[in-house]
């Protein structure tokens, strides 16, 4: 497969919604025979990410500074830092599900609402969280994340605290979104669900996790170069990561 073999579109170019100075233009995959599975699996191989059942990459005019991430799910070993957030959160419960459940929203609505008032899906709504959460493509993975009840916490049943919406491909798991009661902000559940999400690809002997685009000057979006190794997609190639690597260019600098 490649590029050229499939009818793609491309919009206009607007403001970038991360880097302000920047001017924002996407490739789009509308051609119907890459609204499937395999196809979408291999547009991600391709730099892609989805949004709802649309495929797109990043086609800027005068910018390259999205780059799309991928962990090494079977070499990763996480940091220091990585297995304090594995301990300070091991009194969670991890569940799964294979749907969208309309028992998310209220979660979702309280995290866009309290925590995201300057992005663009301020304010939440159901019709949002649907379309944008929902998948036609292919299987999903929804990753809950429950406080259980008990004594201390003073609940009677457990509670749902973060959502990990997770596509499902043939060679890895895509992180597509998380969202977390806002309560539990300091419990760096965005973090830890990565680092669930990894649990999950090793257990499925799946050797990717797909973490969308990498934002080296955007400060919402440069936290995804910190699970070792990962390859970066760039120039149409996929170019592998190690920790002694990103060291060894960070004193070069």
């Amino acid at each position: 497969m490649s590029d050229a073999s499939y009818k793609l579109g491309i919009t206009k170019t607007f403001p970038c919604n991360y880097l302000p100075e920047q001017q924002e233009r996407l490739l789009i995959a509308v051609d119907e025979r890459l609204h499937n599975s395999e196809s979408y699996g291999w547009l991600m191989t391709q730099g892609f990410r989805r949004s709802g059942d649309q495929s797109y990459r990043p086609n800027c005019p005068n910018c390259n500074a999205c780059h799309s991430i991928r962990v090494l799910t079977n070499d990763f070993v996480p940091s220091k830092s990585q297995k304090r957030s594995i301990k300070r959160n091991s009194h969670f419960i991890i569940k799964e599900s294979a749907q969208l459940k309309n028992s998310y929203y209220p979660l979702f609505e309280n995290y866009i609402n309290t925590l995201h008032q300057d992005g663009s899906m301020y304010p939440a709504s159901f019709e949002q969280f649907e379309s944008f959460l929902s998948c036609n493509l292919t299987q999903q993975l929804f990753i809950e994340t429950w406080l259980p009840a008990n004594e201390d916490n003073g609940l009677t049943e457990d509670k749902l605290v973060c959502v990990a919406v997770t596509d499902v491909l043939s060679n890895g798991l895509s992180a597509v979104y998380t969202f977390y009661h806002p309560e539990f902000k300091a419990n760096g559940l965005g973090v830890f669900s990565i680092l669930t999400q990894l649990n999950f690809c090793q257990n499925m002997s799946l050797p990717y996790l797909y973490l969308g685009y990498q934002i080296d000057e955007c400060q919402k979006m440069n936290y995804k170069d910190r699970y070792f190794p990962f390859e970066r997609f760039i120039d149409g190639q996929w170019h592998i990561n190690t920790k002694a690597s990103v060291n060894k260019a960070k004193i070069a600098k």
